[in-house]
């Protein structure tokens, strides 16, 4: 039966799928570490409470990077580089979402316009990464190696994007409502069509590893194919809507040192 468990379940018990699919995640958190560290040291002053909060969002994504990169040391590997067709972060730089690592790069600090590009591209991302550690936690949540794993970064990501969501309502708030609008809209375009484009390629990668017949191949990509077109037309609506969370404040506590996978 193909479905997101089997599937996951078969790059889970190969090694080399399995190297490749850890190796991924952990560039895509590394990166995200890096880019609200960056951020954080950057905002301007009308926002600098916001400066400890991106600065744990950046925290946890740095945890992220090293649980991956510990799950794969359990098994005796080492990371793979991550293609470039399958480098989320970066293809959406590429596409003008969210803050340039040029612009990051400088001591320059950001505006407040910066803050709400980086915070929309935050909520639609972070939409992603909930959903899909959401899937991960349904099938493997109780999973003896990748269990404990899972459940923290879930939480976290659910942390991330209440937080979001807290955000953009307090700056829509102070009457940047039209501005989150619309880049919340070109995020989420540009993102859905990244996303196709990396699963695409990822699932391309695994086949040829796994070695999966043309058949099965082909059906993926049109099942693919398929979710980037709904979401084109209803699904992004979930992705550019605002609700105050029930959590308020999620990230204005110290991170959690959550025991990370042993070596």
């Amino acid at each position: 039966m193909l479905s997101p468990g089997s599937l996951f379940q078969e790059i889970l018990d190969h090694d080399e799928s399995f190297r490749l699919f850890c190796s991924i995640a952990a560039g895509g958190e590394a990166q995200g570490g890096w880019e609200n560290g960056r951020i954080a040291a950057l905002v301007p002053p009308e926002c600098r409470d916001l400066a400890p909060k991106i600065a744990r969002h950046g925290a946890d994504e740095d945890k992220h990077g090293r649980i991956f990169r510990a799950l794969l040391r359990r098994r005796g590997l080492d990371p793979v580089p991550v293609p470039p067709e399958t480098d989320y972060t970066m293809l959406l730089e590429r596409r003008g979402i969210g803050l340039a690592h040029q612009r990051l790069e400088s001591d320059r600090p950001l505006t407040v316009h910066d803050v709400i590009v980086y915070l929309a591209h935050s909520r639609v991302t972070e939409q992603r990464a909930a959903e899909q550690m959401a899937l991960l936690c349904r099938h493997f949540g109780d999973h003896p190696e990748l269990g404990r794993a899972v459940r923290m970064i879930a939480a976290d990501e659910d942390a991330h994007l209440a937080y979001c969501h807290e955000e953009l309502l307090r700056l829509a708030a102070a009457g940047h409502g039209r501005a989150i609008r619309r880049t919340l809209r070109a995020c989420a375009l540009a993102e859905i069509r990244v996303h196709r484009d990396v699963s695409l390629a990822v699932m391309a990668r695994m086949g040829r590893i796994l070695g999966w017949s043309p058949a099965r191949s082909a059906l993926l990509a049109a099942g693919i194919h398929a979710v980037h077109r709904y979401e084109r037309l209803i699904g992004r609506r979930r992705m550019t809507t605002l609700t105050m969370p029930e959590r308020r404040d999620p990230l204005g506590s110290p991170p959690v040192q959550s025991p990370e996978p042993a070596a």
